[in-house]
């Protein structure tokens, strides 16, 4: 995840940038929680590949209560809870309140159609740091990528009850052919309904995305809907707006931020190029963890397909830090042993190989990325050179 805003407004001087842990360093990770499988929607972008029916063996009431006090043990302080939808779960409360009484930053993820009159109270009640609201497009796009007529009504109302409690709500949107002419009114939505924070997700192939890889924004797109989104992120720097613009899934993403800035503040390229080098790129199995709803163990929540330890059975501490299992030692070494165009990058250093699971979707878990958007000439690959023709 590249925290847009945070880096732009430490070029700007109005705030520090944001703390990095040392680029591939055995740390706390900050956690992503499936509670649950269930849910109400059937997104065609879900990796999860939830649907709205019971899922067996998943944790209970008090192997959730254990595993948050395990969590807190091994150090770890933000928990994002999720799902499915996590509103589904009925002790979703129960469990955040625990996490709050723990110390935890608390976020809640959820499609936001379950949010109603009937429970904000609650929910502010929660004191989530943050909730995030899944809006794939306007009206028609999302309730088709979503698959349920009325879920952009729903969400979007969710999103005005929160705010009406004074909840710190996001805009979460993945990036597809589909809503990509969408981008510029998707962003008018956060100003027109207060919204403090906008994240913008790059499809990953996994689940129900790796069926859907077709709909993937094309590289010029992706490039585009960036560009677009470093210039809102700083028209909001420059008024002292309390937003915040997030990118996840593609750490190419700060290749392009330097590019942006090497037009826009060419005085501060070098500053901002030692930041993301600090930054160190994607972070999955070292400074992200996902737990599932059944306890398994991910290096984020895109590799359901491989689980590097389960909490019923070991201590979060112990998989993580104590007894890491090959493939996390793998992920955390920096950079990244990959090869291809990501072996040969001259950004390697800052992308650090990217998400890992396009690749291995395409059969190579260190091949290189074939999310990347960026031109060999970008990444300081040399042309390919061409065979001289032979006068006969």
């Amino acid at each position: 995840m590249m925290r847009i805003s945070h880096y732009l407004r430490a070029l700007a001087g109005v705030s520090p940038p944001p703390r990095v842990a040392k680029p591939g360093s055995t740390r706390p990770p900050v956690v992503i929680w499936n509670l649950l499988r269930r849910c109400n929607l059937t997104c065609r972008h879900c990796y999860a590949t939830s649907a709205d029916s019971e899922f067996r063996d998943e944790l209970d009431t008090a192997e959730a209560h254990r595993v948050i006090d395990d969590l807190h043990e091994a150090g770890v302080r933000v928990l994002i809870l999720s799902g499915g939808e996590p509103l589904l779960r009925p002790d979703i409360f129960e469990l955040a309140d625990h996490a709050r009484d723990k110390g935890f930053y608390v976020a809640l993820s959820s499609n936001g159609t379950l949010i109603d009159e009937s429970n904000i109270e609650r929910i502010a009640a929660a004191d989530f740091d943050y909730v995030g609201i899944s809006i794939d497009g306007l009206e028609a796009v999302h309730d088709d990528w979503r698959q349920l007529k009325g879920s952009f009504a729903a969400s979007m109302r969710a999103i005005d009850l929160c705010r009406s409690r004074d909840i710190r709500v996001g805009l979460r949107t993945t990036l597809t052919q589909n809503n990509y002419p969408q981008l510029d009114a998707l962003l008018e939505l956060m100003r027109e309904h207060d919204v403090q924070k906008f994240y913008l997700s790059h499809l990953n192939y996994s689940g129900r995305g790796r069926r859907s890889r077709s709909m993937d924004a094309h590289r010029q797109m992706t490039r585009d809907a960036m560009w677009r989104i470093f210039d809102r992120a700083w028209e909001d720097v420059q008024a002292h707006r309390d937003t915040d613009f997030v990118s996840g899934n593609n750490d190419a993403d700060a290749v392009l931020l330097l590019q942006w800035a090497a037009q826009n503040l060419p005085h501060k390229v070098e500053e901002l190029e030692g930041l993301l080098r600090a930054w160190g790129g994607n972070a999955s199995g070292a400074g992200v963890a996902n737990i599932d709803n059944i306890g398994d163990v991910h290096p984020d929540t895109y590799w359901w397909q491989h689980s590097v330890g389960n909490v019923r059975r070991q201590s979060f501490r112990e998989i993580w830090l104590e007894r890491p299992e090959p493939l996390l030692q793998q992920l955390r070494q920096h950079p990244r042993a990959v090869t291809g165009r990501c072996g040969d990058c001259r950004w390697l250093s800052i992308c650090n190989g990217n998400t890992r699971t396009r690749a291995w979707a395409d059969g190579d878990l260190w091949a290189e990325d074939p999310g990347c958007y960026l031109s060999d000439e970008e990444i300081g690959l040399e042309p390919a050179q061409r065979i001289p023709s032979v006068a006969l």
